[in-house]
């Protein structure tokens, strides 16, 4: 568990909301578009966030799960996600709509929310996670698509930056909600997921109704208009250089990146906190987020999203081996971790998106989003396996210094793929150098 258009209407119909290029489009507004779909998150990511934050205590210290059982079923909870990204990313580009497709992943999403009332044993617990994140997956291209179609190519790094620290609001204030509900209801783990589940249904609403069906920008490629394609099958996508080398981190890295929730189990054990306070552990990664979620983004924009990922991925080395490291059990430890752990998902997750988007072109920019996606979340969905299997034989810091030597072998693996100057085929056949 890891922290608006259409194909068939012509993109010359709709008004552009970005600014124009230059030095005004530098201090442009976010268009309204994203800050639509950044307010889905929230409301969506407030409904995730409270059932994500209780969760693996629920899982581990009420259920009796081992650290590898949580492993299979968190690989299970992302595996799933990456089974279907594919799936959502074509259906958004051969004629669904983006809009549509995003609808059906939130409202599926929102479905399985009410459903862990009744699931009680693993095996249908793990069946209700399976189809929440099938919907995570089915969502999450044809949403990065709208996002970056409506905005101009040089404002992706901000405009993505825009709605991650808006999905991250949410992120802050659903784990404040399941803290607030696991001390003052009756009901405790059930009330939480009673809540998630109306907020979730109100995100759903939002998205039918104020997201528009439209891009609010038509794609540029030096000077014309992309060519549009009926079909991009991956395979295709990964015949363009930059998009193989995307993937290729991607997945490489995601192979040593831990899931949120052992980081979290971690810190809980080495701090010794109580059961009611753990909610409160992904606040601070959040926090960190929300503040460097835009900031990041411009300067990816302005400097470069590879070294900008890259980056992002040495915080989250720093953090693993702090969690390693004996120095001690302070609260100030852990929040110095927290704040490495927020500052990795600033600096990768809108990045990653922004050059993505990049590297495809308009037509196929779901199926090229899913592609990327796919990879990571599969390699992600392996390492939670691995992980769990390592810490139930070796213990968890022993687990995470394996964890940590990866990420170090692959962030460096990393930097020779993406290294600053290589030459790559661009969508109209010419050459871009990858950033």
């Amino acid at each position: 568990m890891y922290l608006a258009d259409s194909r068939t209407a012509p993109p010359t119909t709709a008004p552009s909301t970005a600014a124009p290029a230059g030095r005004a489009g530098r201090y442009a507004a976010v268009p309204g578009t994203v800050l639509v779909l950044g307010t889905v998150s929230l409301v969506t990511d407030v409904s995730s966030e409270m059932v994500t934050a209780v969760l693996p205590l629920y899982l581990v210290a009420g259920l009796g799960l081992s650290p590898l059982g949580f492993g299979i079923l968190d690989g299970v909870y992302n595996g799933v996600s990456a089974l279907v990204r594919l799936l959502g990313g074509g259906l958004a580009d051969r004629g669904a709509g983006p809009k549509a497709v995003a609808a059906a992943g939130y409202g599926l999403s929102a479905l399985c929310k009410p459903l862990l009332l009744a699931a009680h044993t693993v095996p249908l617990i793990g069946a209700v996670l399976a189809t929440d994140r099938a919907g995570k997956g089915l969502r999450t291209a044809p949403r990065d698509a709208m996002i970056s179609l409506a905005c101009e190519p040089a404002q992706r790094g901000r405009a993505f930056g825009a709605h991650r620290a808006m999905d991250t609001a949410g992120a802050l204030l659903g784990p404040v909600a399941a803290f607030l509900i696991l001390r003052a209801a009756a009901g405790g783990y059930d009330a939480v997921f009673t809540v998630s589940g109306c907020v979730a249904a109100l995100g759903v609403l939002v998205l039918l109704l104020f997201v528009p069906g439209r891009s609010g920008t038509p794609e540029r490629t030096s000077g014309r208009t992309a060519r549009r394609s009926p079909r991009a099958p991956a395979r295709a996508l990964l015949r363009r250089s930059e998009v193989r080398r995307l993937a290729g981190c991607a997945t490489l890295l995601g192979l040593t990146t831990v899931s949120d929730s052992f980081l979290y189990l971690t810190l809980q054990r080495r701090l010794d906190l109580s059961e009611s306070w753990f909610p409160l552990l992904p606040l601070a990664t959040a926090a960190a987020f929300l503040l460097l979620a835009v900031p990041v983004g411009a300067l990816a924009d302005r400097f470069g999203r590879r070294g900008c990922f890259l980056g992002g991925h040495l915080a989250l080395l720093g953090a693993y081996v702090l969690l390693v490291a004996p120095l001690g059990d302070s609260p100030a430890l852990a929040g110095v971790v927290l704040a490495l752990h927020g500052s990795f998902y600033a600096a990768t997750d809108g990045v990653l998106a922004a050059a993505t988007a990049d590297a495809v072109p308009e037509a196929v920019r779901g199926s090229g989003l899913a592609v990327v996606q796919t990879g990571q979340a599969g390699a992600r969905f392996v390492c939670s396996i691995a992980f769990g299997a390592a810490w139930t034989a070796w213990g968890d810091r022993t687990a995470l210094g394996l964890a940590a030597l990866g990420l170090a072998v692959s962030a460096l693996a990393s930097a020779r793929l993406l290294r600053p100057g290589a030459r790559v085929s661009g969508p109209d056949g010419g050459g871009e150098e990858v950033r």
